[in-house]
């Protein structure tokens, strides 16, 4: 029997949505598409001195004005695989699943008692920015070359983005989400055959939610990244496809 190009998200059977389900004993907690009504809840995670001493991408203070235009962006992407899937299914229905360029779920939610959930962070899949490159201009040219291979080219490399809310922290809750998304979409669906991990350093709550994925540390670098103003030194690690671990 066929299975679903979703596969292996399952599906809200009231909502549509699709998910994906973190093992035991965290099984309350669910990786979803983003919705617009997150809105209100990135900035008091964002802004969580826990969590925004380690971050980069995002301005601090992260204003709720600066949720909508982010959520509609993630939505787009993550819209536009969920289409794809579909319409490969329509077209094809018998046909091997699809390799596609993104995870259409990224938002981790905990799912209360009453059925309803509460958004408690995100981790997103990108093509990495090869800050292990050390010299500037070679960087750029190779993170050009990465950007422009084709979706499924093994040589891509790829990283995670994320954060959680303090209140989740140490229940083991992220690296169980990385680790799925991994093993589940990442490699089956996506063709994901290496990654590379980049933390702050001093960071080593990171840092082992990346080596409890699968990761392994290679070493500190200073790729000259200034952030808020503030010099950091990275923490690299990899991740290698090994068929007979997965």
């Amino acid at each position: 029997m066929a299975r679903s190009q979703l596969y292996p998200l399952e599906v809200n059977p009231t909502t549509g949505e699709p998910f994906l389900r973190l093992p035991a004993p965290n099984e309350n907690i669910i990786i979803t598409p983003p919705r617009l009504s997150d809105e209100l809840c990135l900035a008091p995670i964002i802004n969580h001195p826990k969590v925004s001493v380690w971050l980069e991408g995002p301005p601090i203070p992260y204003l709720d004005e600066y949720a909508l235009p982010w959520l509609k962006s993630l939505i787009e992407k993550t819209d536009a695989v969920l289409t794809e899937l579909r319409e490969e299914e329509k077209r094809n229905p018998d046909g091997p699943l699809k390799i596609v360029g993104d995870c259409p779920v990224r938002h981790l939610r905990e799912v209360l008692e009453d059925g309803s959930d509460i958004y408690i962070g995100d981790l997103g899949i990108n093509r990495a920015q090869l800050e292990e490159v050390l010299d500037k201009d070679e960087r750029a040219k190779q993170v050009e070359v990465n950007n422009a291979k084709e979706i499924g080219d093994p040589t891509i490399r790829w990283t995670f983005g994320d954060y959680l809310a303090p209140s989740h922290h140490r229940r083991g809750i992220m690296s169980a989400a990385m680790k799925l998304v991994l093993e589940k979409w990442a490699v089956p669906r996506m063709g994901v055959r290496f990654m590379t991990g980049y933390t702050f350093a001093g960071n080593r709550g990171s840092v082992r939610v990346f080596e409890k994925s699968g990761f392994e540390f290679k070493r500190t670098l200073d790729s000259g990244k200034v952030v808020r103003g503030e010099h950091k030194i990275l923490n690299y690690l990899e991740w290698t496809y090994q068929e007979s671990e997965l």
